[in-house]
């Protein structure tokens, strides 16, 4: 009998100590992915943001005292590499929900594998409008202001410029031709006597930019549409700089005011510039004066945009899970349609209707300052002002 009882607590050891163990596993694992070997100038304080919002999250308890563990894979900018990644992290770590992606043709990737398994995305950067409308599925969410929304935030200033004459210039990628399409329409919706007098389609990351100042230049427009960012826009600029393209003309930019892409032009920076951005510098708000303050502290660096979106969608995830009270998908839709949460830009909400957050952006003007590019004249638009009607977006996003 003895013996028994000995076998019979031994066991009850063993269970015990398997459940220790498999308490351990009971983190909440998210998967994430972003193009960190292609864009470091973004993914890098991208990185940092969504770390120092896991610090912060796994400090104050967790998500419902369970530990949040991030899961990342770089997707070196390929559509089927961040796919393969995305079933690695669905199939071998089982993680609860997939976040993050920056290039659109690689958000629509990872969206159309979220829409295929039945797992939920939130998007953290990809700002074409097709992840949110055209191509938008009942699993992905959107952070980021999308592009019809920085569009309908540039129109509203460049609207009342005189010029009449414009050209663009954008990437030929998914994100360049959507910023374009929408920029174009609704500008000629305010602005009817427009006339778009050339196009330029440089390869992402490879522009050549004699030859693109050169067609703009020689289709004498008033005012210039750029969409390119990163390496491409230094470029740009050095070469529009030493041809004279700028003088004289309008420019209204996308991204522009980043400082990820703002911050390598330095002394080259064009004055006057219309763009969205971020000037973390100038920011005297409750919400972000917290943010900075943490984020130097862990850091002892200024953040970039990447810093507040990657800080953002972490804490997004974390909100959506606590609300929701469990990892299952569905659960966790119905917890983030119509989600209300804090930001460092202010409050934000998931629309229901697609799953588009309101986080809004800073647009103003490029200046100069101490040898280094800057924003200034900038006022925050707030997401929610430059979204289309229930009515509209129903004619946009396709029946779940």
């Amino acid at each position: 009998m003895r013996a028994t009882n000995y076998f019979v607590g031994a066991a009850f050891a063993l269970l015990a100590a398997g459940m220790g163990h498999s308490a351990l596993a009971q983190d909440i694992k998210i998967g994430e992915i972003n193009s960190y070997s292609l864009l470091p100038s973004f993914t890098e304080p991208y990185r940092k943001g969504w770390q120092l919002a896991v610090e912060e999250i796994n400090a104050a308890g967790g998500i419902n005292g369970k530990k949040l563990v991030v899961i990342s894979k770089d997707d070196g900018g390929k559509p089927a590499d961040a796919q393969t990644a995305a079933n690695e992290l669905v199939s071998s770590e089982g993680v609860a929900m997939l976040t993050g992606t920056f290039l659109s043709n690689i958000g629509l990737a990872v969206s159309d594998f979220a829409n295929q398994k039945k797992v939920f995305f939130l998007a953290a950067e990809p700002l074409t409008d097709a992840v949110t409308w055209a191509k938008g599925n009942k699993y992905t969410f959107r952070l980021r202001p999308s592009n019809y929304m920085q569009a309908a935030m540039l129109v509203e200033a460049a609207s009342k410029l005189p010029a009449k004459r414009w050209a663009t210039i954008a990437p030929n990628y998914e994100y360049g031709q959507s910023a374009v399409a929408v920029f174009k329409k609704l500008m000629s919706e305010k602005r009817p006597d427009i006339q778009w007098v050339d196009e330029q389609w440089p390869p992402q990351g490879k522009i050549d930019a004699g030859p693109v100042v050169q067609a703009v230049a020689q289709a004498n427009p008033e005012a210039i549409l750029n969409v390119t960012f990163g390496p491409d826009l230094v470029k740009l600029v050095r070469e529009g700089n030493t041809r004279g393209l700028f003088k004289g003309r309008e420019v209204v930019s996308f991204l522009t005011g980043e400082p990820e892409y703002l911050d390598p032009l330095k002394e080259e920076t064009p004055e006057g510039w219309i763009v969205t951005g971020y000037p973390w510098y100038s920011i005297k708000t409750p919400e972000h004066d917290a943010f900075l303050k943490a984020y130097q502290t862990k850091y002892n660096d200024y953040p970039r945009l990447g810093s507040i979106v990657g800080y953002q969608t972490i804490k997004a995830a974390a909100a959506i899970l606590a609300k929701a009270g469990s990892t299952d998908t569905d659960k966790m839709i119905a917890a983030a349609e119509g989600l209300s949460m804090p930001s460092p830009f202010g409050e934000i909400i998931f629309r229901k209707i697609d799953h588009q957050s309101t986080l809004g952006a800073f647009v103003g003007k490029t200046a100069q300052k101490d040898g280094k590019g800057v924003m200034v004249d900038f006022s925050y638009k707030k997401g929610s002002d430059y979204l289309p009607g229930d009515a509209e977006v129903e004619k946009l996003r396709p029946k779940d």
